[in-house]
């Protein structure tokens, strides 16, 4: 049994990885997101990336449920419906990118993420107002969506633009974890699909991944209970500081 969790690894480091998903949990269920750049960040430093990007599907999927949910099923459709734009070119690029895993020379890509993400959280952290207009809004959307799809098919992480789309716009802290549980689980299912054809995502990579679920949902229902204790300065405040060692850890990754 424990073969079909472990994917040949070491107990020390399926130690280590548990750990790491139940830190990855803790900081989603407190600000809605970052649970794959924590997951990819801290199992690729001692497992290959390809089973590090494999074992982050399934806690995706599992927490993504979870906050999608969190309001209820109505809720969690009414941003499906207000958001589909995004959500439809996000999956596409998504699956299409993520057959080009081992093909595309990801440091690029990572800097170019990375670098804007830095940006604009330091540049909201300093105070200075960015808002879109409401009439380009949707092209902010169609935009968000397919950058997302694009570095999500090929590093796992498809968060930060969505949220530099949904801090520019002002939206509300229940709704924007809400919108993004959405988001993140549709994209988790498309990740997953893509990986099932390009060969990631084997049984014996899910294997591991679905030994990462408790420990992740264990710390994202902790989470929740910070979550709820932040007010909405606060949770701004939090989650532009977490969207800097987002960018910056994007950047760390294309450097070394």
């Amino acid at each position: 049994m424990l073969d079909f969790f472990s994917a040949g690894l070491p107990l020390w480091a399926l130690a280590a990885a548990i750990g790491v998903a139940f830190f990855a949990g803790l900081i989603k269920g407190a600000l809605g997101f970052a649970l794959p750049m924590i997951l990819i960040s801290g199992l690729s430093s001692f497992m290959p990336v390809e089973l590090a990007l494999a074992g982050l599907m399934l806690p995706t999927l599992f927490t993504n449920l979870s906050q999608a949910l969190r309001q209820g099923l109505a809720a969690a459709w009414g941003s499906t419906r207000r958001y589909w734009r995004m959500l439809s070119v996000m999956v596409a690029l998504l699956v299409l990118s993520a057959q080009f895993l081992s093909a595309l020379p990801d440091r690029a890509l990572l800097v170019l993420l990375g670098g804007p993400i830095v940006l604009f959280a330091l540049v909201q952290l300093a105070g200075v107002p960015l808002r879109l207009n409401v009439h380009r809004r949707r092209r902010a959307e169609w935009t968000s969506g397919a950058v997302a799809g694009l570095y999500g098919g090929i590093s796992g992480i498809w968060g930060p633009p969505v949220m530099v789309y949904l801090i520019s716009v002002d939206t509300d802290k229940y709704d924007m974890v809400r919108v993004l549980g959405v988001v993140f689980l549709v994209g988790a299912v498309a990740l997953i699909g893509g990986h099932l054809v390009s060969g990631v995502a084997n049984s014996q990579t899910l294997g591991f991944s679905a030994l990462l679920i408790a420990p992740a949902m264990v710390g994202l229902w902790l989470g929740y209970v910070v979550q709820d204790r932040l007010d909405a300065a606060q949770f701004r405040r939090w989650t532009l500081i977490m969207l800097v060692l987002t960018g910056l850890n994007l950047l760390r990754q294309a450097l070394m």
